[in-house]
């Protein structure tokens, strides 16, 4: 082979890797399709807060991500960044990690294993779990936050239609109150919503409200899917209208330590807990 031919089929190859390089830098062209954008989270999580009275009453962040772990849009709802807990930026995206990274949907069943309405996992429903002795000890390890992608600055963008991090992934288990699946018409689930800013109970009930102020909880019986998206709370608390909700079951262990979950999938309670009775939390729908 010439000199020359050996330039091209250089060139060729390189071309070619290119290509192949571009497909894998491709696979995450659909994202953040079909979920709300940064006004409609900062619009539904400001209602989502005034309507909860729970906990501290402070001020909230919200992080949504798409199915592949990409964040899609954050938000407060203070005057400034600095009007809620700085911390709660992070956590709150990694709250929405969680919850998508450990739910399903009905897509999950095939002819050898799966869930035939899928599986909804809230962060809440994680605590118990994790503990030592837990079913599901040491997941909070195995997935960890990007830090080159969580704190890039500048941070007068943070929270902000800009945010940097909008469009990178973050990582990270949370296994406090605060995250749920995102689950859109047909019980599709999207991807996650985590909200942070309160004690975890208040940051669980906020982002119930706001999964639903923003018409992503499609988890019921119904609208041509026969099988609801099951969860700890459907499963153990028999409430199928709240399927991933809180399970407030732990009890003191007289040996110490970690109180016992009947369920395994219990939360603690929080300072100033939720009164239902006067502010339910809305179900699920079709």
């Amino acid at each position: 082979m010439t000199q020359f031919g050996k330039r091209i089929t250089t060139f060729t190859l390189i071309l070619a890797s290119a290509a192949v390089g571009n497909l894998w830098a491709d696979d995450d062209s659909g994202v953040c399709n079909g979920l709300p954008d940064y006004p409609t989270l900062k619009s539904a999580l400001t209602a989502a807060v005034q309507a909860e009275t729970s906990g501290l009453h402070n001020n909230m962040w919200a992080t949504v991500v798409d199915r592949d772990g990409n964040v899609c849009a954050i938000a407060f709802t203070g005057n400034n960044r600095g009007a809620q807990w700085p911390g709660s930026r992070v956590i709150s995206a990694q709250k929405a990690n969680a919850a998508n990274a450990f739910s399903l949907d009905p897509s999950s069943l095939n002819i050898t294993a799966g869930q035939a309405g899928g599986l909804a996992l809230s962060t809440a429903n994680l605590y118990s779990a994790v503990q030592p002795g837990g079913s599901l000890f040491g997941l909070q390890f195995s997935n960890p936050v990007v830090e080159d992608n969580a704190y890039v600055g500048p941070g007068a963008r943070w929270g902000t239609q800009n945010d940097p991090l909008v469009g990178k992934k973050i990582g990270g288990v949370n296994v406090f109150g605060g995250g749920l699946a995102l689950y859109g018409a047909g019980h599709v689930i999207m991807g996650a919503v985590g909200v942070s800013g309160d004690t975890s109970c208040t940051d669980h009930d906020v982002a119930w409200r706001l999964r639903h102020n923003l018409g992503f909880d499609h988890m019921a019986v119904g609208g041509g899917v026969f099988t609801a998206v099951a969860g700890p709370a459907a499963l153990f608390a028999s409430d199928p209208t709240h399927p991933d909700n809180i399970i407030y079951d732990i009890t003191a262990n007289p040996n110490g330590g970690t109180g016992i979950s009947k369920s395994g999938f219990g939360h603690p309670s929080c300072l100033n807990p939720p009164d239902f009775t006067k502010s339910p939390l809305p179900a699920v729908v079709p």
